[in-house]
């Protein structure tokens, strides 16, 4: 590889990394996707033509390419200091220090079996989910978009489902030994049912089953809804079980039984999410005590709409220890083969 080619990397890396940061901190998406988007078409140009503006000045004459993007560029093309991205690293260096178990289990977990992509609501190509999965040293990523009803946010139909899936089973031949597992956040309906084809449901490795409507049923309406799709041998994860936000535009919890709930979801198999979203941190304490107590597995996941997101985790780790859970109750610490195996139970 050539010295500009070297030069270019670097200067993809950096961009790269800032809008990891910002999304990390759930800046205005529209600062983070300015310096993704960059690094994307800065990516593509020949690293003699990409010399040839450095040195001219001329880097804003590539579209998609601003006065900040470009001084980044420069800079780190030149192999300065980026101011910015300094200012960045010393934000995440000053972050409170987490417990020693909470990162001891964040260690042991090998994937994320919730997360979103531009084919519904996320910010971001699949390609650009698992390059930001394989930096954090995650094993495996579960590509979880919405399903069809959830039209706000272009919830994914059954054709364009299968066409994810066969991108998906390409793109695994490139990126291997890391996996890309095949999933969907699917609604869950008045009723209970879920919110897609079930003979294709059972061709997934994961599907996440969420109520986003009428969250303000009643609550004996509202139990039956949920024992009805924790009970579907189909799903995996029951997420962001109350439907809380907590931060932005406040939203109060779902009121259900979580006693019948959460023992369904112990009898059936069905892994309670711990979501890691700052906006969301569901379930809230109380319940998950109740579902810790009625024996549940659970799955710590960060909901990522976006790259940087994917780095939450950790603080799903640390409510986890904070209720006594060890890895041998977290399905997000096992091999991506088991995880796979463990969404074939409803056609085995």
């Amino acid at each position: 590889m050539s010295a500009d080619a070297d030069r270019r990397d670097a200067a993809v890396a950096t961009l790269r990394r800032i809008a990891f940061l910002l999304e990390r901190s759930q800046a205005s998406s529209y600062r983070s996707e300015a310096f993704r988007g960059a690094a994307g078409v800065v990516e593509q140009v020949a690293p003699p033509r990409l010399a040839t503006l450095v040195a001219g000045g001329g880097l804003t004459d590539l579209g998609g390419v601003g006065a900040r993007t470009a001084e980044v560029v420069a800079l780190a093309w030149r192999g300065r200091p980026v101011a910015y991205l300094d200012e960045l690293e010393q934000q995440l260096a000053a972050e409170p220090a987490a417990a020693p178990a909470a990162v001891a289990l964040r260690a042991q977990v090998r994937g994320d079996m919730h997360a979103h992509t531009e084919a519904s609501d996320g910010a971001t190509s699949v390609q650009e989910m698992v390059l930001a999965a394989l930096q954090i040293g995650h094993e495996f990523l579960t590509i979880t978009d919405h399903s069809p009803r959830l039209t706000v946010a272009n919830g994914l139909s059954a054709p364009r489902l299968r066409a994810q899936v066969a991108q998906i089973a390409a793109l695994n031949g490139a990126v291997a030994p890391f996996e890309v597992l095949t999933g969907i956040e699917c609604d869950v309906l008045d009723d209970g049912s879920l919110d897609q084809d079930p003979a294709l449901l059972d061709e997934l490795d994961v599907v996440v089953a969420s109520v986003h409507s009428k969250l303000r049923m009643d609550r004996a309406a509202m139990t039956r809804r949920m024992v009805a799709a924790v009970s579907d041998p189909r799903t995996d994860v029951l997420g962001h079980c109350t439907g809380r936000r907590v931060l932005g535009r406040e939203r109060p919890p779902s009121e259900f039984d979580p006693y019948a709930v959460f023992e369904a979801c112990a009898e059936h198999g069905v892994a309670v999410e711990i979501n890691c979203r700052p906006d969301r941190q569901d379930p809230p304490d109380e319940l998950l005590a109740i579902a810790v107590d009625a024996g549940c597995v659970f799955a710590i996941d960060t909901d990522a709409h976006a790259p940087g997101q994917l780095d939450w985790q950790l603080s799903g780790c640390a409510r986890a220890v904070e209720h006594g859970l060890t890895a041998e109750r977290v399905v997000s610490t096992w091999s991506a083969p088991r995880v796979r195996e463990r969404g074939r139970r409803s056609s085995g």
